[in-house]
């Protein structure tokens, strides 16, 4: 979602056909995405018990994949 000033607010990830409702937002930074290789806006976000970070970059939004 945007509010009426444009900032953007993340609510649902879709991810290799599930989606992830997203709990809280945890911080929003401009950053680089050292896995993925983008620059653009960090958010950190919790989704249940977990902490990763979703990244918005030139019209699209970009998760980190963790590598097992």
């Amino acid at each position: 979602a945007v509010d009426e000033i444009g900032n953007k607010s993340p609510r649902i990830i879709r991810y290799n056909d599930r989606e992830f409702e997203i709990d809280r937002v945890l911080e929003v930074k401009n950053c680089a995405s050292f896995k993925a290789g983008g620059i653009g806006e960090r958010y950190r976000i919790r989704i249940g018990e977990t902490v990763t970070y979703l990244y918005f970059e030139m019209g699209r939004w970009f998760v980190e994949e963790r590598v097992i």
